[in-house]
């Protein structure tokens, strides 16, 4: 896992103007679900992760999609999600290994200072829910239930690099 996302990082918001991370770090931690639109994994958590992200949605952190691909795709995989959640592309991937994953999905938890709390990657509950659970101790907030009732049965992420 990365211990500090380098300060000269870009993050590409959909429909919008690439920032540096420390832009988007002055405030509120990230709260971001990287995913593959072009693979099976990512699409079947797609609805787990909006479920969670929107309980998180309160908390004093941006939560957040990063997806591998340019806007085009991303909007497509995403659909209304993408109009409901700060998204963010990265069709070079640059992002995702900058927070340490090696196999997609992942999700993470970055501190103001750029730090990486926590990641976890591919679909297993208990990692999710970690995550989760440093989200709201950072943030004095209540973590959402993972797994939920509806979720996936857990599965391994696919490699980052195809």
């Amino acid at each position: 896992m990365a211990n500090r996302l380098p300060d000269d990082l870009m993050l590409h918001p959909l429909g919008a103007e690439a920032r540096p991370i420390n832009e988007w770090l002055t405030t509120f931690h990230l709260a971001p679900v990287v995913l593959d639109p072009y693979t099976n994994e990512s699409s079947w958590i797609l609805k787990t992760a909006v479920r969670i992200l929107d309980a998180l949605r309160g908390a004093d952190a941006r939560v957040n999609f990063i997806v591998t691909a340019e806007a085009e795709d991303t909007r497509r995989f995403l659909g209304p999600v993408a109009d409901d959640f700060l998204v963010f592309t990265d069709p070079d991937r640059a992002v995702a290994k900058a927070l340490g994953a090696s196999s997609l999905p992942a999700f993470g938890f970055v501190r103001v200072d750029g730090s990486v709390e926590a990641l976890t990657e591919g679909w297993d509950p208990s990692g999710w829910r970690t995550v989760a659970r440093a989200i709201a101790a950072a943030t004095s907030w209540n973590p959402p239930t993972v797994p939920g009732p509806n979720d996936p049965a857990p599965f391994a992420g696919s490699p980052i690099d195809g």
